[in-house]
């Protein structure tokens, strides 16, 4: 399966490209929301979400038949930003289930920030 091209479609909320990714059967899961999706659901979900997206892959891991991917996400008017973390279970080549958790990007929460810990990854 090629994964950079899954994402693509996703970014690119391409539903009928996203679906020749999941095997029958398939489910999402949003563990942040405690959601369960069918995949045609998820497709749906992800095709409606309000405006228009990009995003970079920043890592692939393979672990046999389970890649996990971390992506940035991001909305073209760079009102929203997030990251990330997929667990996506593959069979014959086909997405059987992904396990996904969200996070919005921003600053550290200001009690981090006045102990004077930590620097940034980005500057």
């Amino acid at each position: 399966m090629d994964i950079h091209k899954y994402w693509r479609a996703v970014l690119e909320q391409n539903a009928q490209e996203m679906g020749r990714f999941f095997h029958k059967g398939a489910c999402v899961n949003f563990h942040n929301t405690n959601e369960h999706f069918t995949a045609e659901e998820f497709i749906l979900a992800n095709c409606h979400y309000p405006g228009r997206w990009d995003g970079e892959i920043e890592r692939v891991t393979v672990c046999g038949e389970l890649i996990i991917t971390v992506v940035h996400v991001f909305s073209l008017d760079e009102a929203i930003s997030c990251h990330v973390t997929s667990f996506i279970q593959v069979k014959d080549d086909q997405i059987e289930s992904i396990d996904e958790y969200w996070g919005d990007d921003g600053p550290a929460p200001q009690w981090r920030r006045d102990m004077h810990i930590g620097t940034p990854i980005h500057p």
